[in-house]
Parts: structure tokens; C-alpha cells; sequence
């Protein structure tokens, strides 16, 4: 391992896939076939988290690139007040429909397929090129596949569905339709999570054991209720009815939401929706699958092997169904585990590390854009090694310097239309990984509402009740390979087995019929 720091140009100088990890510049696009033809975007769901996709797309039209804002859907005609930028000058107006539009620059007389609260009118104009949706999470998987199915390519925000079954048929029909499809978790624009993948592929940290993350917080008002309450939210301005979703149906048959009967209009249910479990996962899938696509994209892990989520409501007693402090803890048949935990109530974080035989990852800062990782190694001579002190006195053996800085959204934005533009499914975050991610931490959140713990069934795609079987396939591995007779033999008996015994451990073994297993010396 190298002790000289890697800065970021020059590790993707040497590594093509690190190299994926930076966009274009605007010169570029016209090097891309189709690249002067405008791609006309068109967005569902224009609350809060939109706005900020909405920004991206008027710079990038405003920079001259070939992108249009070109449609909008909401089910609340919107307040131009909220959410409006302090200071701006370009003329960015608030959260909701007529807002957006305004943002956008499109006229209020364009027309409902360009403006509309029904999103099937934007999915029926041909003039839209792709599709970004914002929208509460039950509305994702929907969305996404009825727009795949109109011919549009699809931005859709993390997390991206809210059942795993859902998020399973996106990746479908994405394939089927050779669709390009990215998942907004905007860290996968940072080329950090990349380089700490080539770095553990290359062997240099040995065999991954553990990695762990966190996103911790802290609010007196209660996490999500700072999404304002207003008096103009009301079943006038909202179509309560086509928001909660009743009369579409999901992949397996449901309906996608509650009807009114069962869920009446409630302004905290429809701005703060996050906190009510038919509309979304809490801190399991609005915040834990932020660290978990990048992390598991860095150890080179996809779905999870078995999965136990933990939690429960503390101190936010304010009518919520989401926990205020939660924890997943996933295995991987690959022989690694995976723990992701957070509160609310408190914002000093774990710290993002991956564990090896040979070294540990610990990355640097916070933010879309973390400043790298630093690499310590492990000493494995002797006795049993001390736990390593965290204050910084060891020195690192290897450093990556990150230093890419500025908008994620938009840079992931960047990647994504033009793999739109070359016919690449292969985003920076696609769907693969995300529905991997997502099924993660899911089933944490079936995990802790059902008392369970959970296995992934690879061959049906879906999770399953746990039983003994992941201890008692460990303890069998270990016993198939033991050898105490026969160092060499216990130690290469099996490839995953790095124990290198003391020469005591001879002596170990049964007593048959009353004989030294060592025959008596």
C-alpha cells in the first residue's frame, strides 16, 4: 500500500471507472450524437426536494445547454411564498403547480398536457423526453413505469419505491424497455465512493468484513415537521382523492394508497407525509438509503442475505408511525455485514468506515461531496492486536483526496441526460443498485414492524422469514474446515479462512475411546 496521498486527477487518470464518475462539460455535448436535439423534461411531484431539480434544469437551459423545462404536474395548486429563493434574481417562484410553472417559464395557457394535476397528461405528450418524479413515494414505483411505458427516460428520486416488489418491476421494466433510469441519491456523483470501490477490488484492504454509517439529526420540532403547515391547504387547492392514490393499483394488485374514508384530509399527512407508513419508510428509506446506495456501491455489495431492523419512537410523541431512533443491521452471503443507524434526536454521527483483514476506510467530511478517504492498516503479527485509538496519532498508509466540489444534483443531473442522450443505461446511480439499497433498508422496516428477522430469496426476488440457518451454515464452515492435526491444512483447508493457529493449538481435538488426539505426546 502506498503511503503517498492520491489526488483525484490523478487516480482516475489511471482508472476508466473512476473516470465515469466525472460529467462532461458543456463543450462536450456536442461530441454526443443527438446532442443539439433539446431533451424536454417533465416534472412530477413539484414540492420542496423538486424545486431543487427544477433549479437544475432552468441553469442548465440558461447556460445554453440543450435541455428544456417543459412540464409540470402537482395535485395542490401551490404558493408561490414557499419555499421562494431569498435574493433571487432569476426569477424562481414557489413550491406546488402554478409556481413551478412560472419557475419553469411556461405560459398557464399551455395547455394540461404541459401543465396538469394529473400526470398521465404529461406521460401522454410527445414532446416530453423525460420524466423527473418528486412525488411521496407510494407514487414512485407507478409513475416510473407508466412513464418507461410512454417511451420517456426516468429521473426518479430516492427512495426509489416504497415496497420491494415495486422496486424489483422498475428494474424490469427498465430492462425490457432499455429505458435509462437513475436513482437520485446525489452522492453518487461524488468519485470518492468509486475510487474506495477500485481500491478494495485491487485487494489492498483485504477481505471486507464490516461497514458502517449513520445519519444522525437533531430538531425540537420533530423530524419532517418542518414542512410548513399553510391555511390555503385545503381539498380545494389539493385533490385529496388522486394524491392519496386509491384507485391505481400497485404491481401486485393494491391499491397504492388508503381512500378518503380511511385517511380524511389531514394537511400533516399530505406536507409531512414522511411520517405515516402508507406513504413512506421513515428514517429506514427517506435517510438511511442515502449512505447505503454509496456504501454498498464502495464495498461491492448488492442485495443482503439476512437483515434486522431495530428502533423504536423515544421522544418524538407528536402522532407519527415513523421511530425517532432506528438501526439496520444486514449480512451478505459474501461473508460482510452492513450497519446503518440513526436518531433524530442527536447528530453526532458513527462515521462512514469500511473494515478489512489488512486495513480499515475511513472516510472524510460530510455533504454530497465528502473531502476522500484515509486507509490505516492493520498489524496482524503477534498476539491479539489492541483496539486502534481513533484521535488521529496513527498515520494513514494511503489517502484519496476528493476535490470535487459544487451542485451533486446537478452534476448527477449532467450524467444522467447524457447517458439519456448516448442510450447508456448505465448511470451513476441506476436501478440495479438502487433497488438493492433500497430492499436493504426495507426490510429493516419490516424487520422492526413485524418483530422479524428477515432472508433475501434470491430466486423470488423478495424477503422471507429468517430461520437458524445462517448461524448453523457459519458453525458448519468453520468445522468442515478445522484441522487441527494439520496447521497447513487448517489454515489453506478453505479460502476464506486467514487464521493462521499458534502451535498449541495441536493439542486441540475429541478424545476417542480415551486416546490423546495428538496420539499421545
Amino acid at each position: 500500500m502506498s503511503k503517498k496521498p492520491v489526488n483525484r486527477r490523478s487516480f482516475i487518470a489511471a482508472s476508466a471507472a473512476a473516470g465515469a464518475a466525472i460529467s462532461l462539460p458543456a463543450k462536450s455535448y456536442a461530441a454526443v450524437a443527438g446532442a443539439n436535439d433539446k431533451l424536454n423534461i417533465g416534472f412530477l411531484g413539484t414540492g420542496g426536494r423538486c424545486q431543487q431539480h427544477i433549479d437544475v434544469i432552468v441553469d442548465m437551459r440558461d447556460e445554453g445547454k440543450p435541455v428544456v423545462p417543459f412540464a409540470v404536474c402537482d395535485v395542490w395548486d401551490g404558493d408561490e411564498k414557499l419555499g421562494k429563493r431569498t435574493g433571487d434574481k432569476k426569477g424562481r417562484s414557489g413550491r406546488g403547480l402554478y409556481p413551478s410553472a412560472k419557475t419553469c417559464g411556461i405560459a398557464l395557457d399551455a395547455g394540461k398536457n404541459r401543465i396538469s394535476k394529473d400526470y398521465r397528461a404529461i406521460l401522454d405528450n410527445k414532446d416530453v423526453d423525460v420524466i423527473c418524479i418528486a412525488t411521496p413515494d407510494h407514487w414512485h414505483a407507478r409513475m416510473a413505469i407508466d412513464a418507461m411505458d410512454a417511451g420517456k427516460c426516468v429521473y426518479m428520486e430516492k427512495p426509489m419505491t416504497r415496497t420491494i416488489a415495486e422496486a424489483i418491476a422498475v428494474v424490469d421494466t427498465a430492462v425490457k424497455k432499455n429505458k435509462v433510469v437513475t436513482v437520485g441519491v446525489q452522492s453518487m456523483a461524488d468519485p470518492t465512493w468509486r475510487a474506495a470501490h477500485e481500491y478494495i477490488a485491487a485487494g489492498n484492504i483485504g477481505h471486507v468484513l464490516q461497514g458502517q454509517t449513520s445519519y444522525f439529526r437533531n430538531y425540537i420540532g420533530g423530524q419532517w415537521r418542518y414542512y410548513p403547515l399553510q391555511a390555503d391547504m385545503t381539498p380545494k387547492t389539493i385533490d385529496w382523492d388522486m394524491w392519496l392514490g386509491h384507485k391505481f393499483t400497485s404491481v401486485d394488485g393494491s391499491p397504492l394508497g388508503p381512500t378518503p374514508k380511511e385517511q380524511p384530509f389531514d394537511r400533516a399527512v399530505w406536507a409531512q407525509w414522511r411520517c405515516y407508513w402508507p406513504f413512506g419508510g421513515g428514517m429506514f428509506t427517506d435517510l438511511f438509503v442515502h449512505q447505503t446506495t454509496h456504501m454498498l456501491a464502495a464495498m461491492g455489495l448488492r442485495f443482503p442475505s439476512r437483515v434486522v431492523g431495530a428502533g423504536g419512537i423515544y421522544l418524538e410523541y407528536d402522532g407519527r408511525d415513523v421511530p425517532d431512533v432506528a438501526t439496520v443491521v444486514a449480512d451478505f452471503e459474501e461473508g460482510a455485514q452492513f450497519l446503518v443507524s440513526a436518531t433524530m434526536c442527536n447528530d453526532t454521527q458513527l462515521g462512514e468506515i469500511i473494515r478489512g483483514r489488512l486495513a480499515t476506510i475511513k472516510f472524510v467530511g460530510g455533504g454530497d461531496y465528502i473531502k476522500g478517504f484515509d486507509v490505516f492498516a492493520q498489524g496482524l503479527a503477534g498476539g491479539p492486536q489492541k483496539p486502534k485509538s481513533d484521535n488521529g496519532t496513527e498515520k494513514p498508509v494511503h489517502q484519496f483526496v476528493n476535490d470535487k466540489s459544487g451542485n451533486a444534483t446537478y452534476a448527477l443531473w449532467e450524467n444522467f441526460l447524457q447517458c439519456v442522450r448516448d442510450k447508456q443505461r448505465q448511470t451513476l446511480s441506476t436501478p440495479e443498485l438502487g433497488a438493492a439499497a433500497f430492499s436493504t433498508v426495507n426490510m429493516g422496516v419490516q424487520s422492526y414492524r413485524q418483530g422479524k428477522v428477515l432472508f433475501w430469496d434470491k430466486e423470488k426476488r423478495a424477503p422471507r422469514e429468517a430461520d437458524s440457518t445462517w448461524a448453523s451454515q457459519w458453525e458448519a464452515r468453520s468445522k468442515k474446515h478445522a484441522k487441527p492435526n494439520n496447521i497447513i491444512g487448517w489454515h489453506g483447508g478453505d479460502k476464506g479462512n486467514t487464521v493462521t493457529p499458534p502451535e498449541y493449538q495441536k493439542l486441540e481435538g475429541p478424545w476417542t475411546n480415551g486416546a490423546d488426539p495428538v496420539g499421545g505426546q
